[in-house]
C-alpha cells in the first residue's frame, strides 16, 4: 500500500492541508483517521497550511493577469478577483485583525488560500499579512482540532 508507513502518512497529511480549499480544515480529519495525537496534527497541518502563504501573496496579481490574457481562464480570473475584493471590503477598515479572523473562522470559502488572495488585493506588507493569517491558521486549526479530535465534548 502506498500510506503504508506514518512518515508517508504524515507527509500526506502535510501536503493535504497545503491544497486550495482542503487546506487544514480536512487535514486534521485526516490525521485522526491516521491515528496521530491531536498535537502532531495540529502542528503538521497549520505549518503546511502556511507553506503555500507567502508565494499566493507575492505572485497571486501577477498569475491573475496572465490569466486574463487566455481565453479559457479569463473566466477563472475574473471569479477569484470578485472573491478576493468581495473579502477585501469586508476587511479594509480593520485590515490585520480581519484578515486573521477571514482565516480562523474556519468555514467554506475562508482559510489561508483565501486570505492570501485578499491581502494580495489589499497590497498588505508581507510580514503583516503572514503574521495575520498565521495566528489566523493557529486559531482555525485549535478550532478544527477541538472539533475533529472529540476534545470539546
Amino acid at each position: 500500500m502506498i500510506l503504508d508507513t506514518p512518515f508517508k502518512q504524515l507527509a500526506a497529511v502535510f501536503l493535504l492541508s497545503m491544497v486550495p480549499v482542503i487546506e487544514l480544515r480536512g487535514a486534521v480529519p485526516a490525521a485522526m483517521l491516521y491515528d496521530f495525537p491531536w498535537e502532531v496534527a495540529y502542528l503538521v497541518t497549520v505549518v503546511g497550511n502556511m507553506v503555500p502563504v507567502p508565494f499566493i501573496i507575492l505572485f497571486a496579481r501577477k498569475i491573475i493577469n496572465w490569466m486574463k490574457r487566455w481565453e479559457k481562464l479569463r473566466t477563472l480570473a475574473h471569479k477569484l478577483e470578485q472573491k478576493a475584493h468581495r473579502n477585501s471590503k469586508k476587511l479594509e477598515r480593520f485590515r490585520w485583525l480581519g484578515l486573521c479572523f477571514l482565516v480562523a473562522i474556519p468555514l467554506p470559502g475562508t482559510g489561508a488560500w483565501t486570505g492570501a488572495l485578499v491581502a494580495s488585493v489589499l497590497q498588505m506588507r508581507l510580514r503583516d499579512a503572514i503574521s495575520a493569517i498565521g495566528v489566523g491558521c493557529m486559531i482555525a486549526g485549535i478550532i478544527v482540532t477541538l472539533i475533529s479530535y472529540g476534545i470539546l465534548g
